[in-house]
Parts: C-alpha cells; structure tokens; sequence
C-alpha cells in the first residue's frame, strides 16, 4: 500500500487510484499518503481524521495552497487500473487522482519552492456538503488553510478554470382545491397551474455575464416535479423543484431575490445553496500561476470547492489533467501526456523566482 513518490507521475497516479477510496473509505489512501509524506524532512505534517495536510515553512512571501479530495464516486468494475495506449483507465483517474498524483509528486522533489506551499488532501468530496473534509478543515483549522492563493486540482483538461458558479435550489409550489375527478369543475387543478411555472422555464434565456474577464453561462433549469393525491382526485399541489446556476457577480442571496422575483405569485422555498467564488486572477500569485503555466484561463461552469477558498479569503483557481466529462462514468480515463503537462507547468511556477518575506 505504500507509495513511491518519486516514481514516474503517470505510475504514482495508477498506484493512487489502485487504493480503492470511495467516499467514506478513504483511511488507506489516507494512511498511505500520511506515510509518504511524512518521510519527506522538508515538510511539517499533520492528519486531521482522513484529511492530510503537509507545509513548507521556508519563509517566503507568499503562501500558496495545492488541493485535491481523495475519494471517488462508488466503483463500477473499473479497478484496478489499466493502460491503453496513452490513456490510464480507472476510477478517480480524472477525478481527481492524476492530480492528486501530480501534487504528491511535486511535495517530494521541489523541496524548496519559491513560494511556501500547503498540500492539502482531504475526504469526502463526492458526498453531501456536510462531511466535506475542507468543510471541516474550514470550520475546525482554518488556519491549516491560510494562504494567497490556492489552486484546486479538479479535472479540468489542463485548462485554467477560474473560479466557479453558485448554487441554488428551490421549491416552486403551485396550489388548487382539490375534488372529485369526476367533477373537476368545482376544484382547481394545481397540476394544470404548474404550466406556467414551466412556461417560465421554457422562456428564460441564459445570462452570460463576464466576471474579471471570463465569460459565464448560467442555467435555470427543473430537475424535479412532484404532484398527485389519488387517481380520482384533482390535485391541490404540485410542487416543480428549479435548479439555478449563477455566476460570481451574484451572492446567494442576489440569487434567492433573483428566483422569488421570477416565480411571483408561487411559493419559493429555498432548499439549499452555495456561493459563487470569483475567478481571483487579479491577484499577483494567481497571475503568475497563469504566466508560467502557460495554460488557456476559461470560466469554470459548475460549482467546486474554490468557493470555500473564496470564503477563507483566499483567491482559487481549478486545475488539473483530468477530462471533466469523464468524471463519473464507468469508462473514466485520464490521458498519460496530461498528467506529465500538468507537473511540469505546476513544476515551472513553484521553481520560479524566490521571493522572501520582509
């Protein structure tokens, strides 16, 4: 179960993603990460549950963070690993354990950055919000996550993503009277009146607005509807759940004014949310992080856990060698050729110049 961190990146991700680590079973990769990283003299170690976190302290002027969860979604007869040509096939190879991989790499040989840096690994990310492990690093030993800048290893092709967009779920209730189907005259359908509730989802036209300047691409879109008492019985509601993507010029609660004020006249009842976080290259780490990456900055259409950066105050970008639409899927593969791009270019901004605090 041990794990060599100075293998070949490619070979330290199929040793990665062969410890098994669904969510919730994360305590060997865990324990083999801890061990690793803990025969590394130049790195102060501490585990918090299944979450692990190693620092530089080199004393230099900025601080950054390296971020990657190490669980997957549950196992689909794809472990162990195999290699196709240039591909690595797995679970967790694009989501998130090729950059895992690259992160634990980069611990072991830049020993002295340029930049301090927090390597964090942590649980549970696939799962509810509630046994996120950064949740609970956030909440128990934020200042394990203090920093200037902080880049989340998320799969996303060896693009720059910045930032991410906010979620928001609500209950859009339509009511009626309820009566005999037989004598439908004297009720009112709910079910019937939650049309325009659809017709208002039919008619919206996605905003794009451009945030620092990446563009977003919102959605409002219905992912349940419930309604119905009986076979011969007019319904007297009908509730239509709406799930609402919003980009980071929006806070939780623009979006919840932005829902109630689009479904008037229907009861909105929020059911859960989180916030966007702004794409942070405005800020010099994140700026060079681009320069020397030399990598494509794209908008980052989804929600990831950058936002909890964005809450401790520390500007977050995504990027990693995994293919985000491979995420999830049985077939999940992350391209050989990535894996080693991405090293080289996180590998480029961490041996740049230094920098020591005054």
């Amino acid at each position: 179960m041990g794990l060599d961190l100075y293998s070949d990146v490619a070979d330290l991700t199929a040793a990665v993603v062969d410890i098994e680590s669904v969510s919730g079973g994360e305590e060997s990769l865990a324990g083999a990460v801890e061990e690793a990283l803990r025969a590394l003299p130049h790195l102060a170690v501490e585990r918090v549950g299944n979450n692990v976190v190693a620092r530089t302290d080199l004393g230099r002027a900025e601080r950054v963070v390296l971020a990657g969860h190490l669980d997957t979604v549950p196992l689909n007869g794809n472990l162990p690993s195999r290699v196709e040509g240039d591909r690595l096939y797995g679970c967790g190879t694009t989501d998130m354990k090729s950059g895992v991989a690259v992160a634990l790499r980069l611990a072991a040989t830049v020993a002295r950055p340029s930049r301090d840096v927090t390597y964090v690994f942590y649980d549970c990310e696939e799962v509810e919000a509630a046994r996120n492990g950064l949740r609970h690093l956030a909440q128990a030993r934020p200042e394990l996550l203090a920093g200037d800048f902080a880049v989340l290893m998320e799969p996303t092709g060896g693009l720059i993503e910045g930032g991410c967009q906010g979620t928001m779920r609500v209950q859009v209730t339509a009511t009626g009277e309820r009566a005999h189907s037989a004598r439908a005259w004297m009720g009112s359908n709910a079910i019937h009146s939650a049309g325009a509730i659809l017709d208002v989802l039919r008619a919206y036209e996605p905003s794009r607005p451009v945030v620092d300047g990446l563009e977003y691409h919102e959605g409002l879109n219905a992912v349940f509807i419930s309604g119905g008492v009986a076979g011969n019985v007019i319904p007297d509601e009908c509730v239509v759940t709406v799930n609402y993507r919003f980009a980071p010029d929006k806070s939780l609660a623009d979006a919840e004014a932005y829902l109630r004020e689009t479904f008037a006249g229907f009861q909105v009842t929020v059911t859960d949310g989180a916030s966007a976080a702004r794409p942070g290259l405005h800020h010099p780490a994140a700026a060079a992080f681009a320069a020397a990456s030399g990598a494509e900055v794209r908008a980052k259409l989804g929600w990831t856990d950058v936002a909890r950066f964005a809450e401790l105050g520390v500007p977050a970008v995504n990027y990693g060698p995994g293919e985000p639409t491979l995420a999830h899927t049985r077939d999940e593969y992350v391209e050989i050729p990535l894996i080693a791009e991405c090293e080289q270019r996180m590998r480029t901004w961490l041996e740049g110049p230094i920098t020591v605090a005054s």
